[in-house]
């Protein structure tokens, strides 16, 4: 039997423009499970560059070596994030995902030391407060996904002096919840929980899935990412 090859760009576009329609919860993770098989394919016909953005952008924060820091990749998906940190000297991964199928694929690359199926933006996160060196959410901040109401908890499971790298898109349909976000991130900052330490605008993040939504003729949607530092005065007390 002859193996499927990679879908076109406008199949794939169809199928990724499903997911930011604010589907219930459990839409969204029968939308993945099933997407699992096929997500980095697919993915990498999108030219999807968060993953590899994120991972340099983490990267550069750290003066020392790399092999001791512990990281937590928030939704994990099948590992893309972990893989490119992994390039870069980061070697100790936990995982978060709430759709066991993708979570199933990220363990087959061995790279985490530990994954958890969790519903994310609905409780607290399966991690003890003070605990990562690093967190990082790729992909899932966005509309009809996570809710930016996650945020306050990556802080909390984050060491003080410890790193957090958020990414977001910033295209038409995605405005809205990018501005709640900045406003969350802001109010964070100037409660002293944590500092900026980089913004990175992104004009070519990963093709868009409708004309509308491109920016200019290039065909692609911008993206951004966020470097805070957890204020060694954060403690446990994150609201």
């Amino acid at each position: 039997m002859a193996v499927p090859g990679p879908r076109s760009l406008a199949e794939v576009q169809r199928r990724v423009s499903q997911v930011h329609h604010g589907t219930e919860p459990e839409e969204q993770l029968r939308f993945y499970d099933a997407w699992a098989p096929d997500y980095e394919q697919d993915v990498t016909v999108l030219h999807y560059q968060a993953p590899r953005l994120a991972a340099s952008c983490l990267a550069s924060a750290f003066q020392g070596p790399l092999a001791d820091v512990v990281v937590l990749d928030v939704a994990c998906g099948t590992g893309l994030v972990a893989q490119e940190l992994q390039a870069k000297g980061f070697c100790h991964f936990h995982g978060l995902d709430g759709s066991q199928r993708m979570l199933e694929h990220a363990r087959q690359k061995g790279l985490y030391q530990e994954l958890k199926q969790c519903m994310l933006g609905q409780g607290p996160l399966p991690a003890s407060s003070g605990f990562y060196d690093a967190v990082v959410m790729v992909g899932a901040l966005s509309e009809g996904q996570v809710s930016a109401s996650i945020i306050p908890e990556l802080l909390r499971v984050t060491k003080p002096g410890g790193f957090l790298c958020l990414t977001t898109r910033n295209n038409q349909s995605n405005r809205r919840y990018k501005s709640q976000m900045q406003q969350l991130l802001d109010d964070l900052e100037q409660q002293g929980l944590w500092e900026k330490v980089k913004v990175q605008e992104v004009e070519q993040w990963e093709r868009a899935t409708s004309e509308q939504e491109a920016k200019g003729d290039s065909g692609y949607i911008p993206g951004v990412i966020y470097l805070y530092r957890k204020t060694v005065s954060a403690f446990e007390g994150v609201p």
